[in-house]
């Protein structure tokens, strides 16, 4: 009898320390947390290092992550807030449900300067409507020509309250068009076939063949060609310019496990985050890498005119901004 009551009890250790482990909660966007996306590419490594257990919650927007968090309050199991952008992190800030990350950022290696005490910039890409060159052989070169295309030529897009995608498309035709916005949406309106809530409900309508274009990211392309081994999917690039996306992360006030959530921020600016992020979220990496960048990124359209409003005069204006939006798509 002594043998089954050994075994009984190092089970019982076994579990005991695997229950002991923390486990770090990160509410983040769908695609990120995907089977495809970078959280299970992440995960394990993050685990092996840490001796921790990696959470991913999934809702279909960053956004909407956000408003769960918010209406959760300190309720929340959130340790961290992954996948908001600089148009969005400005409300995030004011919630007061975030502290200071505390981590050195001086290895950031972004086409513009960037520094914010709470949230950490993780990866970065630029907005841009994607299309199939099999398909549409002739695609717009600019906002306004995209507006100017024949009655039958339809797009797919995000709405800006619930999608950092459809926020900026929403700013990007501010940043060009200033007061003149709400005609260029009362133009651009009857091409818009569907407004989705975020960005993969709009991609896939996209990829079956629902549509001409889609609002994505001048990266978007990178994923056909790498994986599909396709070389067909592009994006416009519009003359106008492009609204540059800079994705950041936050440790939540709320955590019961602050230092390891620190730690993962710390992680996301390592070589090895780094080299994940471009094959598997798609975009660019923060920091410069050995390893560099895939050379199927060669073949990517790159913006010659980087657009990018302060989050502070986002923060004070976007509620405007989307009203403006509903008033001239409803009139």
């Amino acid at each position: 009898m002594i043998k089954p009551i050994l075994i009984l009890i190092l089970l019982t250790i076994t579990g005991i320390s695997n229950d002991t482990k923390p486990t770090l909660t990160i509410y983040t966007y769908d695609a990120f947390a995907s089977s495809w996306g970078t959280a299970p590419k992440i995960k394990k490594i993050f685990e092996k290092e840490h001796n921790c257990n990696l959470k991913f919650v999934s809702v279909s927007s960053s956004i909407g992550a956000l408003r769960k968090i918010q209406l959760e309050g300190k309720r929340t199991k959130a340790d961290i807030l992954l996948g908001l952008d600089t148009s969005i992190a400005e409300e995030a800030k004011k919630t007061g449900l975030f502290i200071k990350h505390d981590i050195d950022s001086s290895k950031l290696d972004l086409p513009t300067k960037y520094s914010d005490e709470f949230f950490l910039p993780f990866d970065y890409s630029y907005f841009a409507f994607v299309y199939d060159s099999n398909r549409l052989k002739n695609p717009p070169n600019s906002l306004e020509a995209l507006a100017s295309m024949p009655k039958d030529f339809k797009i797919v897009i995000q709405d800006p309250r619930s999608s950092t995608t459809g926020l900026g498309l929403l700013l990007w035709v501010k940043e060009v068009y200033g007061d003149k916005s709400a005609d260029y949406w009362k133009k651009l309106s009857p091409h818009i076939l569907t407004i989705t809530k975020g960005w993969s409900e709009s991609y896939g309508l996209f990829l079956k063949g629902e549509a001409d274009m889609v609002l994505s990211f001048t990266t978007s392309p990178a994923y056909h060609m790498i994986e599909e081994k396709k070389m067909n999917y592009k994006s416009a690039n519009f003359k106008e310019g492009h609204y540059m996306q800079i994705e950041v992360a936050g440790v939540l006030k709320s955590s019961e496990n602050k230092k390891l959530a620190k730690e993962f921020l710390a992680f996301t600016q390592s070589e090895i985050f780094a080299n994940i992020i471009p094959t598997s979220n798609w975009t660019y990496p923060v920091i410069k890498t050995k390893e560099g960048l895939p050379k199927e990124f060669n073949n990517l359209e790159t913006p010659t005119k980087r657009l990018l409003m302060e989050g502070e005069i986002v923060g004070k204006n976007r509620k405007a901004y989307v009203d403006e939006w509903l008033g001239a798509l409803v009139k």
